[in-house]
């Protein structure tokens, strides 16, 4: 986000042209212009087209890299959607087109992994509304249609995910639930446990934990012929909503049955895609949140701690995510200045990542620490 910041200011510094003159071509405030080129405010695909436009400069020199997130996103934007371009060809669909939808979903679940869900959204929006009407309104045969349905389901939960991270909590609902119908149409039990479990997450964190509860153990109970990933995946939904409960024992019981439930995975089992990114260190992650819940943070400090020193630095939201739980760990250990500095890493990982849920828990723990937010 640096370096694009400082390309913007770059190029119109080249241009000749001032801040104010900049404001006036665009409609953009001058002291917004001014935070995006210091980097003190998130830049969207919006500000690089606005630029790009005033300063008549390609937005492909202004995003560098290739490979820099935010320039994928645009170039998403700007590009047709498999299904609106089958669409427009004519009003039935084949395998082809089942197997273009797969592969985006792919793309934008690991576009998650380094964009946060305010910049995300629109691109997922779009993917999914396109994909839901050709479902609705072309013709295609048996297995293309559980495919098609499935890639909605699989659209539905990534959307509901992008939505609730950038805080838009009641469109997350809507579309989890909506994804829950086309799991359920195309057969797909585990994705619909998945959506379920989603939904549950997000009620653990806010709204009813105990409804939460009972949401991620239907998605258990419902997704029966779940694989070993999948099940502790759900399972881990379970024990957060449990731990929001303030209910001990039933965490406990969980956690363990997370673990079960991983090491019961094998080469032999095919797990679907959406279930990568859980590994152990994922699992240590939820396992020193609970206990953080549960009242012991001592315990859970060096469980995160030693997870989030294997990520990639470019994981920055969940890098900084984590950190603020370290951060908690210490501060309800008793430890405040451990706390401020971990919370002060948090906000470095974090700095300049598009996420209401990441503003939302820095503020949190920055209450409890006593310190700014």
């Amino acid at each position: 986000m640096d370096d694009l910041a400082a390309r913007l200011r770059r190029a119109r510094t080249d241009a000749g042209m001032s801040l104010a003159a900049l404001a006036a071509r665009t409609h953009f405030s001058k002291p917004l212009l001014g935070l995006l080129e210091t980097g003190k405010r998130t830049i969207s695909p919006e500000h690089v087209v606005a630029y790009s436009r005033a300063l008549c400069v390609p937005v492909t020199a202004l995003y560098g890299s290739p490979d820099d997130p935010l320039r994928v996103a645009h170039e998403w934007l700007l590009s047709e959607t498999p299904a609106a371009r089958h669409a427009a060809a004519g009003r039935r669909v084949g395998p082809s087109l089942a197997t273009e939808l797969e592969e985006r979903v792919v793309e934008l679940r690991h576009l998650d992994d380094v964009i946060g869900g305010g910049d995300l959204i629109p691109l997922v929006r779009r993917e999914l509304a396109d994909a839901e009407r050709v479902v609705n309104e072309a013709s295609y045969d048996d297995g293309t249609g559980r495919r098609l349905l499935t890639a909605v389901g699989e659209l539905a939960q990534l959307a509901g995910w992008v939505a609730s991270d950038a805080g838009q909590y009641a469109e997350a609902q809507h579309v989890y639930l909506s994804g829950v119908s086309a799991a359920r149409d195309a057969g797909n039990g585990p994705l619909a446990g998945q959506l379920l479990s989603s939904l549950s997450y997000q009620m653990a964190n806010v709204g009813d934990p105990a409804d939460a509860a009972l949401l991620a153990r239907s998605a258990v109970a419902g997704a029966r012929d779940a694989t070993p990933v999948v099940r502790a995946l759900l399972l881990e939904r379970v024990a957060w909503a449990s731990a929001r409960s303030c209910d001990t024992d039933g965490t406990r019981r969980t956690l363990d049955a997370v673990d079960d439930a991983y090491a019961a995975r094998s080469t032999g089992t095919e797990e679907p895609e959406w279930v990568y990114w859980l590994d152990p260190n994922e699992i240590d992650v939820m396992a020193g949140r609970c206990l953080i819940e549960l009242g012991e943070p001592a315990r859970a400090e060096p469980l995160i701690t030693h997870a989030v020193d294997a990520y990639a630095p470019e994981h920055s939201r969940e890098v900084a995510l984590y950190r603020t739980w370290i951060a908690e760990a210490y501060a309800r250990s008793g430890e405040l200045d451990a706390a401020r500095s971990a919370l002060r890493a948090a906000r470095k990982a974090g700095d300049g990542v598009n996420s209401a849920r990441l503003a939302t828990r820095v503020e949190q723990v920055a209450r409890l620490v006593g310190a700014d937010a």
